[in-house]
C-alpha cells in the first residue's frame, strides 16, 4: 500500500468513526477539511440509508456547506438552533492535554465558535497530527481584519513570534476568510502556556482569532496503520 493510499484510508477510517457516534434527532457541528470531508459522506450515507434520522448540521464554512449539501445533510444556523450536541472538526495538531492548532483552512474563526458551543467536540485526525508540544510542525493562524494587518504583525514580533500573511495557491494576491479577512501564520520557538497566548493574541486589536483550541476538544479520534491494517484509536 502507497503512502497516500494509507493516509486516505485512515482518514475514512477515522471519519466513519465520529459518523458513527452520531445519533438521530442531534445537531451537528460540522467541521472543515479533509478527513472530516468522509465523516460528512458517512453522514449523509447514513441518513440515505435510514439508520441515521432527523439530524441537523451546523456547518464552520463554505466548504461544510457545499459538502453538506452534496451528501443529503440538512442544514440550520446558530440563529435557529440554541445547542449543537456534538460537534466533529479536524486539526492540524493536538498535543498530549488534548489542546488543538487549527486553522490550516482558514476556517478557525468559525470552527472555533461551533467547536465550543458543541456538548462533545471530536477532533479527527491521522497519527501525523499528535504532537509534544504545540507549534512544533505547524504554524500558529491568526485570523485579521485586513486595515490591521501591519499594526498586528508588530504587536506579534513583540510577542516573539515570526508572522506571515498567507498567500492564495493559484490565486494572486493572500488568501480571504470566509469572514472577508485576512490570515498571518506565526512561528513560535515554542508555545509554553497555550491559554495564554491564545488569550494575548485575541486581545490584539484588529485580531478576530487565532488557531489555537485550548480545553475544547473531548475525544481524540486518531487514525493509523498498524501491521498494514487502518486502526482507530481514542484519546478521551
Amino acid at each position: 500500500m502507497s503512502t497516500a493510499d494509507a493516509a486516505k484510508i485512515m482518514k475514512q477510517q477515522v471519519g466513519k468513526a465520529a459518523a458513527d457516534r452520531v445519533q438521530s434527532g442531534t445537531i451537528v457541528g460540522l467541521g472543515t477539511g479533509s478527513t472530516t470531508a468522509y465523516a460528512l459522506q458517512y453522514l449523509g450515507e447514513r441518513l440515505k440509508s435510514g439508520d441515521l434520522k432527523d439530524i441537523k448540521g451546523v456547518p464552520t464554512s463554505f466548504q461544510a456547506e457545499v459538502l453538506a449539501k452534496q451528501y443529503g445533510i440538512p442544514l440550520t444556523t446558530l440563529d435557529d438552533v440554541d445547542h449543537i450536541d456534538v460537534a466533529i472538526d479536524g486539526a492540524d495538531e493536538v498535543d498530549p492535554n488534548k489542546n488543538l492548532i487549527k486553522g490550516g483552512g482558514a476556517a478557525h474563526t468559525r470552527e472555533k465558535i461551533v467547536d465550543a458551543l458543541a456538548e462533545q467536540f471530536i477532533v479527527v485526525v491521522d497519527s501525523t497530527k499528535l504532537v509534544d508540544r504545540l507549534g512544533s510542525t505547524f504554524l500558529l493562524p491568526v485570523e485579521v481584519i485586513p486595515m490591521a494587518i501591519s499594526p498586528v504583525m508588530r504587536a506579534i514580533e513583540k510577542l516573539g513570534g515570526k508572522p506571515e500573511l498567507r498567500m492564495g495557491v493559484k490565486k494572486a494576491g493572500p488568501v480571504i476568510t470566509d469572514q472577508g479577512n485576512m490570515v498571518i501564520d506565526v512561528k513560535f520557538d515554542s508555545i509554553d502556556d497555550p491559554a495564554g497566548l491564545e488569550k494575548t493574541l485575541n486581545n490584539i486589536p484588529g485580531v478576530l482569532e487565532n488557531g489555537l483550541f485550548v480545553g475544547v476538544a473531548n475525544l481524540i479520534l486518531v487514525g493509523e496503520i498498524k501491521d498494514g491494517e487502518p486502526v482507530v484509536r481514542e484519546i478521551s
